[in-house]
Parts: C-alpha cells; sequence; structure tokens
C-alpha cells in the first residue's frame, strides 16, 4: 500500500510519465503480485523491460494500461517495430560510456519513438551513476531522447545547460528514493521546480 500511496503522491507533481519496473533482478521489480492501485495512475504509464518477449511485454501493456515501454536489454529493432506497430510509443535504452558510437542508434531511427541514454553497467538495473554528458553533443540523430542515469535533486541547473535539440526529458529514478520503488516526495518536487523555472 505504502508504494500506491507513494505512486499518488509522484502522480500529483508536475511529472509527465510513471514508470515501472518488469525486471525481477532489479531492487526496483514491481513484484508477482502487486497492489492493483498502484497501476490506477491516471498520467500516462511506461513498462521498463529487460530482454523480454514482446507478446509478453503487449499483453501486460494491454491489461494493465501501458501507452508507452522501456527497452533496456538486446532487444533488436524488429521487436521493437512490432511493439510500436500494436500502438505503444516505444523507448530504447542505450548504455554509455566514453566508447560508446552512436552509429549504433541507426537500425532503430524510424522504429522506436524515443532513446533513452543510461550509463553503463555490468548489471541491469542502474549504477545511479551518471556518464559524461557531453558525449551527447555526438548524437545527430532524428529521435528525441531520455537523459538518464544517476539524476539527483542538485543537477537540475546543469541539465538545464545541455542544449541539446533533441533532449526530450530526463529520467528520475534511485537520486529521489527513500528506498529502492520510494520516490522522496520533497526533492522531487524542489527538482522539477527548479528543472522549469
Amino acid at each position: 500500500m505504502k508504494f500506491t500511496k507513494n505512486r499518488e503522491q509522484v502522480e500529483a507533481l508536475d511529472v509527465d510519465l510513471l514508470g515501472y519496473i518488469f525486471y525481477a533482478p532489479s531492487k526496483r521489480f514491481v513484484g508477482d503480485s502487486p497492489d492493483t492501485g498502484l497501476f490506477q495512475s491516471t498520467k500516462p504509464k511506461v513498462g521498463v523491460f529487460v530482454n523480454e518477449n514482446a507478446f509478453e511485454i503487449l499483453g501486460l501493456a494491454k491489461n494493465l494500461g501501458f501507452k508507452y515501454i522501456q527497452l533496456h536489454g538486446k532487444e533488436n529493432p524488429k521487436s521493437c517495430g512490432i511493439l510500436r506497430n500494436q500502438g505503444l510509443r516505444v523507448l530504447k535504452a542505450f548504455p554509455m560510456d566514453e566508447e560508446f558510437n552512436f552509429a549504433d542508434t541507426n537500425v532503430f531511427e524510424g522504429v522506436v519513438d524515443y532513446f533513452l541514454f543510461d550509463t553503463k553497467t555490468k548489471q541491469h538495473g542502474g549504477s545511479g551513476k551518471k556518464f559524461n554528458w557531453q558525449l551527447l553533443e555526438n548524437y545527430c540523430g532524428n529521435t528525441p531522447f531520455f537523459l538518464s542515469g544517476g539524476i539527483g535533486p542538485d543537477d537540475a541547473a546543469e541539465i538545464k545547460t545541455l542544449n541539446h535539440p533533441m533532449l526530450a526529458g530526463v529520467d528520475l529514478n534511485s537520486g529521489f528514493e527513500v528506498e529502492p520503488g520510494l520516490k522522496n516526495i520533497d526533492e522531487l518536487k524542489r527538482f522539477i521546480t527548479e528543472l522549469k523555472k
């Protein structure tokens, strides 16, 4: 119940999307039998998956009312296209480090709605660490992207200095948590206020 209450508090803020993680090894996994109230959001919901079968994703999206799907594994353009052709909006995540080649995103142009650039880690599930945001200057694609990876309450001012024309939003997660899956509402509110000034 505490997660449902927290979701209601987050939803009351000036946020656009709410994310739900369906990857069992993650500390933020929604669980096998989550409280149904957790998904009763009036704002668009994002289902987050890692190497999940496209048809499993479609079933969950239909049952739980997801409009967006965020993919963090080795999904190929074909599976992304299947999801998108069923009316879902697809975000494809790419792990970022100094060796990342933005040409790797080219095959996903036109089959996903957004890219998500996140810090590269050995394990899926996030590290709470930032990558070098200056790398984004090398991205020249036509797909808008979300910035992710280690963003915390004090990063709003720096994010506002990023003038990339394809930056569509930021993905906020562990940097705003009281515990895995439970957000600090005051810190979120302060960050959002600062970001949107």
